[in-house]
Formats: structure tokens, sequence, C-alpha cells
């Protein structure tokens, strides 16, 4: 599949949790220990059959990007 969105972070799934209605997605990014957490609908979580451990890719669209340094 080919997407429009630049913004891909590949990595681990560590961690659903499936709501009533909303699920929470952790993914552990590739190369280090940042994870990125995700809100999505139950359902979808539910379609995906998101599994921990599965490879999983993050894709972040927006309209604003910040960056912070020290």
């Amino acid at each position: 599949m080919r997407l429009s969105t630049r913004n891909q972070l590949t990595g681990t799934i560590v961690a659903v949790e499936l709501g009533t209605v909303m699920a929470t997605v952790k993914v552990r990014l590739d190369g280090g220990e940042q994870i990125v957490t995700s809100s999505i609908t139950k359902d979808a979580a539910v379609d995906l059959a998101l599994k921990v451990g599965q490879t999983a890719t993050v894709l972040v669209k927006s309209t604003e990007v910040t960056i912070g340094v020290e």
C-alpha cells in the first residue's frame, strides 16, 4: 500500500486496551524505547485484529509538527 502520509514510523505493538467505544494502542518505535500512543475506535482495533507483538506502522498526519531541543 502506498500512502501520501509522509510521517510513517514503524514499530511493535506493546499494548492494546479495548474500552466500550474506544481503544488505546501503544507502539514502541523501532530503534529505541519511544512509545507512541494512539486512540482509535474499538471497531477499528477489532477489524485490524491488533495484537501485542505485532509489527505496525504509525502514520502521523498533522497541519502542525513541533520540534523541541535542549
